[in-house]
């Protein structure tokens, strides 16, 4: 893996909330994706970086389910970018292209849950639009271990670099 300029790298954490956490995974469980991405946060801050939170809203009701907050170990930090979508993917009818254009961000590194929804179709966006795309596999899961052994296998070596935290960690702080 090649090295990544920090200032030009977003760390994306899709749909981090407590009832999207509490799901039944595989394979791992929505709490250990967190824990793993939070700690990706952190580092990610720590070289410069910028972290984008991403949750989703359901689009036509008043109020939103219980545990639709990000959850306290990913809560937004000061610089991090908030994004409320209210459709699978984190770049569909946001502002997250344009966002990340004016920050000069050239690298979008995905990690969250699930792999074969919000984390697949914002990777797909991702490399549409042009940006160099990393899939962080040990620190996503999806609702059955079948999609999610077959986005990471099939479709996102189609679409950019997979890859593991502790990969991602190495090019980066270099």
């Amino acid at each position: 893996m090649n090295l990544l300029e920090s200032r030009r790298t977003a760390l994306v954490l899709i749909d981090l909330m407590p009832r999207i956490i509490a799901l039944e995974t595989a394979p791992l469980s929505g709490s250990v994706v967190l824990e793993r991405s939070a700690a990706l946060a952190a580092a990610t801050r720590s070289a410069g970086g910028l972290v984008v939170n991403v949750r989703v809203d359901r689009p036509g009701v008043e109020v939103q389910p219980e545990g639709s907050g990000f959850a306290p170990e990913a809560a937004p930090q000061p610089g991090d970018l908030v994004i409320v979508k209210q459709t699978m993917g984190a770049f569909g009818r946001t502002p997250l292209d344009t966002e990340l254009q004016s920050r000069g961000i050239a690298n979008v590194v995905l990690a969250g849950i699930a792999t074969n929804f919000g984390v697949e179709s914002t990777g797909r966006a991702a490399s549409d639009l042009g940006y160099e795309t990393f899939f962080l596999t040990d620190a996503m899961t999806g609702l059955d271990d079948h999609a999610h052994n077959f986005a990471i296998s099939y479709t996102f070596p189609r679409l950019g670099t997979v890859c593991t935290t502790p990969q991602y960690l190495n090019a980066l702080n270099k």
